[in-house]
C-alpha cells in the first residue's frame, strides 16, 4: 500500500538526531593540528559554508540553464552550460572538503542550500537565453564579491590554505567562466 504525503509536509524537516548517532553537530568544529586557532578555523569554516551554499546554487543554475536553453545559440551554450557546471561540480567538492580539513561540518542539502544562499532563485519557468546569462553573470558577481572577501579574513587570520584554494580555485574559476559568458553576451550584440 502506497502512502502519500502532502507537499511541504515534514518531510523537509532534519530527522531527529536522538534517533541516529550524530558524531559532530553542524557549528561545531574539532580541533585537528594544522598550526591554526580555534577562531581561525571556525571563520574559515563559516565563510567556506557560505561560499558552498552559493556555489551549489550556481552550480544548479548551471543544469537547469544546460537543460532549459533554447535558441540559436542552444547547441552552443547547451555544451557551455554543461562544461561549468561540471567546474562547480569540482569547487563544491573542494570547499566541502576544505570545511571538513579545518575540523567543521560542511552543509550538504538542497534545504541547507536554499536557507543559506544569497544567490536569488531563478524561476521554475523556462527562460530566454540571454535572461540566463545575465543571471548566471550576476551570480558569479555574487560569488567572486565574497570570495575575495573571505579570501581577505583566511589571511587576516593566518588561513593561508584556504586563502589559496579561494584564490587559486574558486575566484580563478569564477573569473574564466565569467569571460566565457561575457564574450558570448558581446558576440550576440555585435
Amino acid at each position: 500500500m502506497a502512502t502519500t504525503t502532502k507537499p511541504g509536509a515534514s518531510r523537509t524537516k532534519p530527522m531527529d538526531s536522538k534517533a541516529h548517532h550524530v558524531i559532530q553537530g553542524f557549528g561545531q568544529e574539532r580541533k585537528l593540528p594544522l598550526a591554526l586557532s580555534a577562531a581561525a578555523c571556525k571563520k574559515s569554516v563559516e565563510n567556506l559554508n557560505q561560499l558552498l551554499a552559493d556555489t551549489m546554487a550556481l552550480r544548479d543554475m548551471y543544469k537547469k540553464h544546460h537543460w532549459q536553453v533554447s535558441g540559436p545559440t542552444f547547441y552552443q551554450l547547451h555544451l557551455l552550460f554543461d562544461k561549468h557546471f561540471g567546474e562547480q561540480v569540482g569547487l563544491v567538492d573542494g570547499i566541502a572538503e576544505r570545511v571538513m580539513m579545518l575540523g567543521g561540518v560542511s552543509i550538504a542539502m538542497a534545504q541547507d542550500v536554499a536557507e543559506m544562499s544569497i544567490i536569488p532563485r531563478p524561476p521554475r519557468g523556462r527562460e530566454s537565453a540571454g535572461a540566463q546569462i545575465d543571471r548566471l553573470l550576476s551570480a558569479h558577481e555574487a560569488v567572486l564579491e565574497e570570495a575575495r572577501a573571505m579570501a581577505r579574513d583566511a589571511t587576516k587570520v593566518g588561513d593561508d590554505g584556504t586563502n589559496d584554494f579561494i584564490v587559486s580555485d574558486v575566484i580563478r574559476t569564477n573569473e574564466m567562466q565569467v569571460w566565457f559568458l561575457a564574450e558570448h553576451v558581446e558576440g550576440a550584440h555585435k
